[in-house]
């Protein structure tokens, strides 16, 4: 009788190894790397067109807050948000925020008319409490729906919810930032209707909304009370009648829409925008609100459709996760992540072809800047997470 083989672990090793990896979702590594990639290039070639010091530190900068944002979507990836820690621990993330945006005045530095910025002591680098604030939303939102006695047909809970949304966005839009407080509201629609929210209480909401809208806009244009900036008004102006703006707020916008109608099929080439590199776009501007442009000048169609591609796999890839897992915590941070990447991505491209007003929102993934980049990578993570478990509660 032969002797009995021991197993050999390291037979296991690359068995357990593949097991890890198969866990994960690939569709969303894949469409993360290219939009990353797109919007590494364009920097890049944005910063070596214009010329100046500024512009050609960029891409180095960006190099930082990618490796800066693939540790957090690491760190996301692997915790385990079905611990009832997590609940609690978006409490005190949503506080910290809030605090951050309270102290904003007193501490924040002023850019573009705005005290949005926090200077980060002894690096040069700047972060936008606003930024995060989306992401403690989310978490505080989806740790209040996916608590059993925590109702979203009871007038109680909602109202609480709405107050939970409405301090951060007052607080945001006091900086003034109206771009980063208007895409609070889509986060809080998609996971309330996610939630089950009654179509008799939809129906009154949106009526509310309408008529609210509309005293809003018959106040600005009365000039009762103004609430927006001159700059802020003139930008609406500019995109209800931008030939009467060219020479002012309109400029930008109608430089955009040249260049993504330049683009044609295949583009002009990687580097060989006119917009760009005749200076007809604002050198702060074309590798973030207005990146877009670029990229449909010097890719065409093609790369256009390629960018279109990725984010609906992005998008697919997150939805696919919220329909999968049966844990609510974790499938309304999916849908409330969906949200604000569907809201960034009509807005932003929506800028350069005459779509949407001017807002500064960046294009996720692609555009130069670090806060928003490093909420969204780590968010990403944290659906990973949710992908990873969300078959834990199954029997």
């Amino acid at each position: 009788m032969g002797a009995t083989r021991k197993p050999n672990p390291e037979h296991g090793l690359p068995r357990r190894i593949l097991g890890a990896l198969g866990a994960f979702d690939f569709v969303q590594v894949v469409a993360l790397l290219f939009l990353i990639s797109v919007g590494l290039v364009f920097i890049y070639s944005t910063g070596v067109q214009i010329g100046t010091e500024t512009a050609r530190k960029a891409f180095g900068r960006q190099l930082l807050w990618v490796g800066g944002g693939v540790l957090l979507w690491i760190v996301g990836a692997m915790v385990n948000l079905r611990r009832t820690e997590y609940k609690v621990l978006s409490v005190f993330f949503y506080l910290l925020t809030l605090l951050l945006l309270v102290l904003l005045p007193s501490i924040g530095k002023e850019v573009n008319g705005a005290v949005s910025w926090l200077d980060i002591p002894g690096t040069g680098f700047r972060l936008q409490p606003s930024e995060f604030t989306k992401l403690s939303l989310i978490l505080l939102l989806a740790a209040m729906f996916s608590t059993a006695m925590f109702s979203v047909n009871k007038f109680s809970c909602l109202l609480l919810s709405g107050v939970t949304v409405g301090i951060p966005l007052v607080l945001i839009l006091k900086e003034p930032d109206f771009g980063s407080a208007l895409i609070l509201i889509p986060i809080y629609l998609a996971i309330v209707f996610c939630a089950g929210l009654r179509w008799r209480y939809i129906i009154v909401v949106s009526l509310t909304s309408i008529i609210g809208f509309g005293l809003v806009v018959a106040n600005e244009v009365l000039q009762i009370r103004p609430f927006l900036k001159g700059y802020q008004l003139n930008r609406i102006l500019a995109f209800l009648h931008p030939e009467n703006f060219l020479a002012g707020a309109g400029y930008q916008p109608w430089q955009a829409y040249l260049a993504v109608s330049s683009g044609g099929l295949t583009g002009k080439g990687v580097g060989e925008g006119t917009q760009n590199t005749l200076g007809f776009l604002p050198q702060m501007a074309v590798n973030n609100d207005f990146i877009f442009s670029i990229i449909a000048e010097e890719t065409g169609f093609i790369g256009c459709a390629l960018i279109f591609l990725a984010y609906l796999l992005l998008l697919y890839s997150i939805l696919r996760t919220a329909f999968l897992t049966d844990d609510a915590f974790g499938r309304y941070l999916c849908i409330g992540i969906a949200a604000v990447l569907f809201a960034h991505c009509f807005i932003n491209i929506g800028m350069s072809i005459g779509l949407t007003p001017v807002t500064g929102l960046s294009l996720p993934f692609v555009s130069y800047g670090g806060s928003f980049f490093l909420m969204l990578m780590a968010a990403c993570g944290l659906i990973q997470s949710v992908y990873r478990h969300r078959d834990d509660g199954k029997a």
